[in-house]
């Protein structure tokens, strides 16, 4: 495993633009607001030849009223615990505060290599402000600036120099990603939490505690791929700050960017208008779907006439599209949990299925002759072949035909029913192409 670098400090001393500078990416949201940051954000760097991975944690608050602050401190601890170098930033143009005494006595006693950071360092002017924190016993301070990249470079070299472990380049894979999304509360992240066994992410009552995209690699039980935490994607109009605005676009560019999706349902709540936004984002970027319908341990009647009721009402808002695996989890009590990651799975593996054209062209083409596409204006449509494209990331078919333009969508449907009736195409969407011969 690779050497791991963990961001901490108080709020708004820059740890997450930091983190964006060194790892070149937008991955962490900045904003002024204290307490932006909420989950460990994890990123890799790439300096002189070496690799390593970056955590931004939440900023070190004590005694404050923000409900956050125990869960957020309980990250920052967990990041110290797995990193290999700390890298302590301080804010030069504020200097010392009793919140960085606070977190230095915390540093003192891990037996972690330290770096303290002081940022903001903007003009060489700043830089003899910086003489103050040699007060904290961890050594010279880096003067750097974050926003701008000064001092960035000498001290992606002092990272280098602390690492004791000899980092292992990763080998490049296409993994797998599947997608965590649903309305806020929905429990993503508790669901997340339950599959890897540790509270990886922060998990209140409150709407909105997620707002980064968060990317985990699971690689247990012979599964390997990677879990997307989203943050809950509500209606337009009840997005009233500036950080749930850019958290819901991570959030939909999280969609876009995955394989599966798995949608949460609360099911005290059932399925309402927000879940059919989101079903639609799913469809229109073409992505798998498995239905985990979570908090089913506080549904008091579980007889199968309810749940085949639950699963019917499903099925007809989500319709015309009604194949996909529905399971019924609870992530408090991680009841069929893994049966969710056992379908998102095998959606995925729907999605690579290939079928071959002899034995395509014998099913469908037996299927056409039985209810053969509607005559149009005195004329016959012929389907005389078919076949399924390779290099497509979605299963894509294509008929040759005489009259391409005049096969609507109902026997389009049609064809595709007969598809999924023969070949198990669950939880992914089918293209399907009319092409003239």
């Amino acid at each position: 495993m690779g050497n791991i670098v963990a961001i901490v400090g108080r709020p708004n001393v820059g740890k997450s633009t930091l983190f964006n500078r060194l790892t070149q990416t937008r991955k962490a949201i900045v904003n002024e607001e204290a307490g932006t940051t909420r989950d460990r954000q994890y990123g890799k760097v790439e300096w002189c030849g070496q690799e390593f991975s970056i955590i931004d944690t939440g900023g070190w608050v004590v005694n404050s009223e923000d409900i956050f602050e125990e869960e957020i401190n309980k990250q920052v601890a967990l990041a110290i615990e797995e990193a290999d170098v700390i890298l302590f930033m301080v804010d030069v143009k504020t200097g010392a505060v009793d919140l960085d005494d606070h977190v230095a006595a915390i540093l003192r006693r891990s037996s972690k290599p330290v770096i303290l950071v002081a940022n903001k360092a903007d003009s060489n002017e700043w830089q003899y402000n910086a003489a103050e924190f040699y007060s904290f016993g961890l050594g010279d301070p880096f003067c750097v600036s974050a926003a701008s990249g000064s001092g960035t470079g000498d001290l992606l070299d002092e990272i280098l120099k602390r690492f004791t472990k000899k980092s292992e380049p990763e080998i490049e894979a296409d993994i797998p990603r599947f997608a965590v999304v649903g309305r806020p509360n929905a429990g993503k992240s508790s669901i997340i939490n339950a599959f890897i066994g540790e509270d990886r992410y922060i998990v209140t009552d409150i709407a909105g505690t997620t707002r980064d995209s968060i990317y985990t690699r699971y690689d247990k039980f012979g599964f390997d791929f990677y879990l997307v935490d989203t943050a809950g994607i509500r209606k337009k109009g009840k997005v009233t700050e500036d950080l749930e605005y850019y958290s819901v676009i991570r959030s939909i560019r999280a969609i876009e960017a995955s394989d599966v999706c798995i949608l949460m349902i609360d099911a005290t709540r059932g399925i309402e208008g927000q879940d059919l936004n989101i079903f639609s984002l799913i469809q229109k970027n073409k992505k798998g779907l498995v239905v985990c319908v979570n908090k089913w341990d506080l549904v008091e009647d579980k007889s199968n006439k309810a749940i085949q009721t639950f699963e019917n009402a499903i099925r007809a808002r989500l319709a015309p599209f009604v194949d996909f695996p529905i399971v019924y989890a609870s992530a408090l009590t991680k009841q069929r949990i893994f049966k969710v990651l056992e379908s998102a799975v095998q959606v995925y593996k729907n999605r690579q299925r290939k079928i071959p054209t002899s034995k395509l062209n014998e099913v469908m083409l037996s299927a056409i002759e039985n209810y053969p596409p509607p005559a149009h204006k005195g004329k016959y449509v012929k389907i005389k072949y078919v076949t399924m494209l390779r290099e497509t990331y979605v299963p894509t078919f294509v008929f040759f035909c005489n009259l391409p333009q005049w096969v609507k969508e109902p026997y389009k449907r049609y064809l595709e029913n007969k598809i999924r009736e023969t070949w198990n195409f669950s939880g992914t969407p089918i293209n399907i192409f009319m092409r003239e011969k």
